[in-house]
């Protein structure tokens, strides 16, 4: 069923798209760019007065002989100018992605095609006009659990933010981009990995990176200031790049920002998809073939995937280590200090663990099973831990927006609160707590936030769950992508809301341009319907460390990150034995 409705919102998707240009002011309405392979014509939007140059190639298509192949950097160049006006088509995910970009006067066009996966591609939005300096870069990488996303999804639409940098007089330059998904991206078993290949898609990623550093100071922007950017699996893959080559630094950016993700996974990432990958093959029929791999790479785009897009090989591709790329456990790399030491920004949600925790679950037996039953699974005996450190009352549960003697409907189970909290900590919030005193004890700048504001498209059971600030880190304020999908963000919403978007984008901002998220100009007025100064973003420190909490309808606030204290350190307790398989 659900995959019916997916294809039904992708018909409705292809049915709505058009292919109207922007209009295009008569000053630098054809603006250029020369990066080392050749010339780009961009398009200018006059509405936002900016460049934007879409659906430029980082690498050679992953496709033939390069399928489930490591990127191939560009090899070839050309005379005159070629287009960079339109969106490319996303990677192939699980359902559809919302592709396109929309301003206020017109639509670039919108591109559905998945072209057989043809899909390395970036796009750089700008301020308008020749540049005077080198401005500061941010490369925004997409999460989607790395099976779905796309750089050109409409929700990140990187133009307001790029508009927003102009109003506080910190302007930037902003990047997205797409990279390889699914088995697509993340095939492993042990056979493949011997191929030589592995974990293409955080290599896509990499080579992106090495795309950028050699070509942005053609757009105006700084090689040697980039912040590198992500939410969920993008902010994971903004972790690995941190790890990646065991810490190894290539310079390829110098700072980090994390929404709800980050360098340390509690997952296993040895456990490699073995029975998968042979029902993969067989289902392919190159099970019979004394090169699996190349059998693969010799299907039709049509037949491979018709067979990978199915529930049972739908969700088993992952990042996984491979003695190369990813070295180690995440949780050794960070103990032992061997991760690129960069200033960093790093945050979640309130309610994380309403996106990740099993529905239905009544009994604490039944909770027990559930871990057990995890990957990696939970030993008996730390699995009951969790379970009666986690079913105790307690004064910071999640959902504080229910009273404390709320009961869940029978739809998501009377465990719900606690299931909910143990899930969104295990994932999100333990990982995250643990980096940021990584960073802290290491002497590096962090600065870490909550983010408690829920959105309109948010149910009671939601609360301020997983993805809830995009919109927010992003000043999306019409909701552009939301729709049909979800309704935008801010619909029926007070103007503090608002007020909050310009807030975060704006620290966002200030961070990527000097290193800081304070002290630009109003910052300290930024909440005029709630009426109190927004105090100062402390850096996180050791001991108690400091959260910056992002309300919605309330005081922003300064908080020490003692929350659920002994169930998440009982969680952390097994980083190092538990999870480390």
């Amino acid at each position: 069923m659900r995959n019916i409705m997916f294809n039904l919102i992708w018909q409705a998707l292809l049915a709505s798209s058009v292919a109207a240009l922007p209009s295009l002011s008569s000053r630098d309405s054809q603006p250029t760019v020369a990066v080392k392979n050749g010339t780009y014509t961009g398009i200018h939007l006059s509405d936002y007065n900016q460049d934007a140059f879409l659906g430029i190639p980082y690498a050679q298509p992953p496709v033939g002989d390069l399928r489930f192949s490591n990127p191939a950097s560009l090899d070839s160049s050309w005379t005159g100018s070629r287009d960079a006006k339109s969106l490319s088509a996303s990677c192939v995910g699980y359902g559809p992605s919302q592709l396109g970009y929309e301003t206020s006067e017109a639509s670039i066009i919108l591109l559905y095609g998945l072209c057989m996966n043809d899909c390395l591609y970036l796009n750089v939005w700008r301020p308008s006009g020749r540049q005077h300096g080198k401005l500061p870069v941010v490369v925004w990488i997409h999460g989607g659990g790395y099976v779905q996303g796309a750089g050109s999804d409409l929700r990140y639409n990187l133009s307001f933010l790029v508009d927003q940098s102009k109003t506080i007089a910190h302007p930037v330059i902003g990047v997205s981009l797409n990279y390889r998904l699914r088995a697509w991206g993340f095939l492993n078993s042990k056979e493949f990995f011997e191929t030589g290949s592995s974990n293409m898609g955080l290599r896509d990623q990499r080579l992106s990176l090495h795309w950028i550093k050699e070509n942005i100071a053609a757009f105006g922007g700084d090689p040697d200031q980039i912040t590198i950017w992500g939410q969920s699996a993008g902010a994971g893959s903004v972790g690995s790049q941190i790890l990646a080559y065991d810490g190894r630094d290539d310079g390829l950016f110098h700072q980090a920002i994390m929404e709800s993700g980050g360098p340390l996974s509690l997952n296993s990432q040895t456990d490699l998809a073995e029975e998968s990958w042979n029902l993969l093959l067989e289902k392919t029929d190159c099970h019979t073939s004394c090169e699996p791999t190349e059998c693969l790479r010799g299907l039709s785009f049509e037949d491979l995937n018709s067979v990978i897009n199915t529930t049972e090989l739908s969700g088993p591709w992952r990042p996984k280590i491979d003695n190369d790329l990813i070295a180690r456990h995440s949780s050794r790399q960070l103990a032992d200090g061997n991760f690129v030491k960069i200033p960093i920004i790093i945050g979640d949600n309130t309610d994380e663990g309403t996106s990740f925790a099993p529905k239905g679950l009544n009994a604490t037996g039944q909770f027990l099973r559930a871990l057990e039953s995890d990957s990696p699974p939970l030993n008996s005996s730390f699995a009951q831990q969790i379970v009666d450190t986690y079913t105790e009352e307690s004064t910071d549960q999640i959902l504080a927006n229910q009273a404390k003697d709320w009961v869940p409907p029978p739809s998501v189970g009377a465990l719900y609160r606690p299931v909910a909290a143990y899930y969104g900590d295990s994932v999100m919030i333990a990982p995250r707590r643990l980096a940021t005193r990584t960073w802290a004890q290491n002497h590096l700048p962090v600065w870490s936030y909550r983010f408690n504001a829920i959105p309109a498209w948010a149910t009671y059971l939601d609360g301020a769950t997983h993805f809830v600030e995009v919109a927010f880190a992003m000043r999306n304020l019409d909701g552009v992508g939301y729709p049909p999908i979800r309704v935008n963000p801010f619909e029926g919403l007070p103007e503090s809301y608002r007020d909050l978007a310009r807030l975060m984008s704006s620290d966002l901002i200030k961070f990527i341009a000097t290193g800081d998220p304070n002290g630009w100009k109003g910052r300290d007025r930024a909440a005029p319907d709630i009426g109190e100064p927004v105090p100062r973003w402390p850096q996180y420190g050791c001991g108690a460390g400091k959260n910056f909490v992002y309300e919605g309808n309330k005081t922003h606030h300064i908080e020490s990150d003692t929350y659920r204290l002994e169930a998440i350190d009982l969680v952390l307790s097994g980083n190092l034995d538990v999870y480390d398989r």
